[in-house]
């Protein structure tokens, strides 16, 4: 009796140490003097356009709009990717993106014009959308979204001197946010 005893202690003790040993994946912080995105190269801002996927063997990427994460995807399929992270366009909180929820429209200003933007909670989504204007994504959605830049959007940005392109469109009265 003694030996079932300790033969199921000790696998308690090894489930136990096995579940406490995986380690969690989170996102890092973005480095605006040093962080280029991985596809396109500009600056990468610590705004609620920046998006992140880490490797399993640990390797970070960051980019500064999810349509430049979607096009390395594209062009590394053979990458094995752990985790990726979208920021919530309000609160530029990190969330997973497979849990968040993704808003499409034209007229939407990201950095490189994909004008998609992502948000932790369906509800904001769509308090966003009733004011005004797009298409609510889902992660299975966004998988087969048509990554296209809104090239007129790229060449008025252009023109208008905005390397950014964080312009003021689409953002909330009395929230700046607007690089300095």
């Amino acid at each position: 009796m003694r030996k079932m005893y300790f033969i199921f202690m000790l696998c308690a003790l090894l489930i136990i140490t096995a579940a406490c040993g995986k380690k969690e994946v989170s996102p890092r912080a973005i480095d605006e003097k040093n962080d280029k995105c991985a596809q396109c190269n500009m600056a990468v801002m610590d705004n609620q356009f920046a998006t992140q996927l880490i490797l399993k063997n640990g390797k970070t990427f960051i980019f500064d709009d999810i349509g430049c994460m979607y096009k390395w995807k594209s062009e590394n399929k053979n990458e094995n990717i752990e985790a990726e992270f979208v920021r919530d366009y309000h609160s530029k909180e990190w969330v997973e993106s497979d849990k968040a929820t993704y808003v499409y429209d034209q007229s939407i200003r990201t950095p490189m014009a994909y004008n998609v933007i992502s948000f932790q909670d369906k509800k904001d989504a769509e308090a966003f959308i009733s004011k005004n204007s797009g298409k609510i994504l889902n992660f299975d959605q966004l998988q087969d979204h048509k990554w296209k830049m809104n090239k007129e959007m790229m060449e008025k940005n252009m023109q208008d001197g905005h390397t950014d392109m964080n312009g003021d469109s689409h953002m909330d009265e009395g929230n700046d946010h607007s690089h300095e």
